[in-house]
């Protein structure tokens, strides 16, 4: 069985982007959280997954929602990210949004935006695993926000050229 230090140690190394999901509450209320569990699953139809924690305070709200945003943050919102990752925060009342079409809280300058409908979901561990649909996408086309050994970064369209 591998050691707890040796897995975490592995996986703080391997370079992920960032998003930040949000739905609404059943009140309405806007919820969001920064996740880097995101992954491209199918094409056909288009499904993305997303993993959440069981201990978090909005576990339920989202494993119990129709739907929910996923925005791949561009590269200078590393304050977004930090903000969606404190506990104990007004995360909304800090930053620019909308509610979308499909009554989603959308967060203003993203990269890329998926608005998606839950497809299912999957106990897995400790975690809750969220397979959603796409319904709607748009693409700024930024660089994105990546996250490697807890800094921020982004590869410049330049290194392509």
């Amino acid at each position: 069985m591998a050691e707890e230090t040796t897995f975490r140690s592995i996986m703080g190394n391997y370079p992920t982007g960032v998003t930040v999901i949000t739905t609404s509450s059943p009140e309405g209320e806007p919820v969001g959280l920064t996740v880097n569990s995101f992954t491209s699953v199918s094409m056909d139809p288009k499904l993305i997954s997303w993993s959440i924690d069981k201990s978090v305070s909005t576990h339920d709200i989202f494993t119990e929602q129709e739907s929910f945003a996923v925005h791949t943050l561009a590269h200078n919102q590393g304050d977004i990210c930090m903000l969606f990752a404190t506990k104990g925060t007004d995360r909304f009342s800090q930053i620019d949004w909308h509610s979308s079409e499909n009554n989603l809280p959308i967060i203003h300058g993203y990269s890329g935006l998926l608005e998606c409908k839950v497809h299912k979901t999957v106990d897995a561990g400790d975690h809750t695993m969220l397979i959603g649909e796409v319904v709607n996408a748009h693409n700024q086309e930024t660089e994105p926000l990546l996250y490697h050994q807890r800094v921020f970064g982004a590869i410049p369209k330049e290194f392509y050229k």
